[in-house]
């Protein structure tokens, strides 16, 4: 590859409308909600069909930004993506002309680095930049770089670019991570698809997202399963084929209108949600009094009779699957202020993800912040509504499930963070009762 940088010119970050959401709070939800599909799947899904050149058909995608972010950046490199109709996507990658993943694009989400491991296995080279996302402390791609080398990958970074290139194929080896990484774990899965030979990566990561991956790329003529539950095994092949898939519900958007349920006293059906990738999360439910049933493809969570400030506290702490999804840990937070005593929460994944807590302050809830990693929260606190910030995703999520529960109109701003993760989510509060509008007010770059 060339030693110049790939391109010189000066970065302008993307323009994003400004919108707020006005939540009104106060009404108890309810009604049936369908989960989409499965946000941390469906991203992966489409970085892993670059693998073939043959057609590939994704159902039950979320139409989300971070689905859109990703399309166009498979189109700028040179994939034919088409949007046939809702939730529907077919990819054919059959001409890459531009192995080449731009800052932008990164800036945007940090799943565009799982592009790194598919193109790099295929073509035998690409450039990639350091990715983006939510600020909820530090993810480094490390573990991913020195995965691609020990598949036998030359990869240098300068200028803020990562320069990789395979003489030859990758070669199967053992793939060992100091410790468990979700994306590391599904990029190291990727490249060895086509690597010579056999490949063992641990400790890997045990996410029922990995799983469904796994089901996509044996579709796609892959010999790749997981022999035990920490150990994911790749046979690799020469070149895949096409294959349909359809994408699994997404927990954590579940999890978020389950306690829509609680936090408001209400009763909300998920239509889709699957309870067995669910269990760390249905059992805190459960802790808390509230009435939760599961059956094939639905949940249903029921807090008519406990209430809001009827709650049991719960201490919980965040984990790697089959422990409590990070994710849906601020959520979480949001129910835990409407629980009756003093309720614990260790965050063990993202040293930052406890900050947005001072915005759930602004609200009215007694928190206190012991350590970067623990905060103590008692309650019940009668939330009231107040103009707060989003700092990302699932803060976004949270501050509006304390919304719903408060008294009065809350301002919520940073609404385009929300956008990136949850499909139609006023559409489907709306159906439950909820009151809440998004409104634009006008434009300005994505950091400010």
């Amino acid at each position: 590859m060339a030693d110049a940088r790939p391109f010189h010119w000066e970065y302008e970050p993307p323009k994003v409308v400004r919108e707020r959401y006005l939540v009104t709070g106060g009404r108890a939800l309810e009604g049936t909600v369908r989960v989409s599909g499965a946000k941390n799947a469906a991203l992966k899904m489409l970085a892993a069909a670059t693998l073939t050149g043959e057609r590939c058909r994704l159902t039950n995608v979320p139409e989300i930004e971070d689905v859109r972010a990703m399309t166009e950046t498979l189109r700028d490199l040179g994939v034919v993506v088409d949007h046939p109709e809702p939730n529907v996507y077919e990819i054919s990658a059959g001409d890459v002309d531009w192995l080449f993943v731009p800052l932008e694009a990164a800036a945007k989400m940090r799943a565009s680095f799982m592009l790194l491991g598919p193109l790099l296995a295929r073509f035998g080279e690409v450039i990639i930049s350091n990715p983006g996302g939510d600020r909820i402390g530090r993810r480094p791609v490390d573990l991913h770089v020195d995965a691609m080398r020990a598949l036998g990958a030359e990869i240098e970074y300068r200028y803020g670019y990562y320069y990789a290139k395979a003489p030859g194929r990758l070669r199967g080896t053992e793939v060992r991570f100091p410790f468990v990484t979700v994306m590391g774990t599904e990029n190291a899965m990727l490249a060895a698809t086509l690597a010579d030979g056999h490949t063992i990566i641990r400790p890997a990561a045990q996410e029922p997202e990995i799983d469904d991956l796994i089901t996509f790329l044996q579709k796609m003529g892959a010999t790749v399963e997981r022999t035990y539950a920490d150990t994911i095994e790749v046979h690799g092949k020469k070149r895949l084929r096409g294959a349909e898939h359809h994408v699994m519900p997404d927990r954590i958007e579940a999890g978020t209108f389950a306690i829509a349920a609680g936090v408001t006293g209400g009763h909300v059906v998920l239509e889709g949600a699957d309870c067995d990738t669910m269990n760390a999360f249905v059992e805190v439910l459960g802790k808390t009094g509230m009435g939760v049933s599961c059956g094939p493809g639905r949940m249903e969570v029921d807090a008519r009779e406990v209430g809001p400030g009827a709650l049991h506290p719960v201490d919980v702490e965040t984990g790697a699957y089959p422990g409590l999804a990070t994710d849906i840990q601020p959520p979480t937070s949001v129910l835990l202020t409407q629980a009756r005593g003093r309720s614990r929460i260790r965050e063990t994944i993202f040293e930052d993800r406890l900050e947005w807590l001072s915005e759930l302050r602004k609200m009215g809830a007694s928190i206190q912040l012991k350590s970067p990693h623990e905060a103590w929260i008692d309650g019940p606190s009668q939330l009231k509504a107040a103009s707060v910030e989003i700092s990302d995703l699932r803060a976004g999520a949270s501050l509006i499930l304390a919304a719903l529960a408060a008294d009065g109109t809350s301002s919520i701003g940073g609404a385009h963070h929300v956008q990136r993760g949850y499909e139609n989510i006023e559409r489907k509060f709306l159906d439950l009762g909820a009151r809440i509008e998004r409104v634009q007010e006008g434009e300005l770059t994505a950091t400010t």
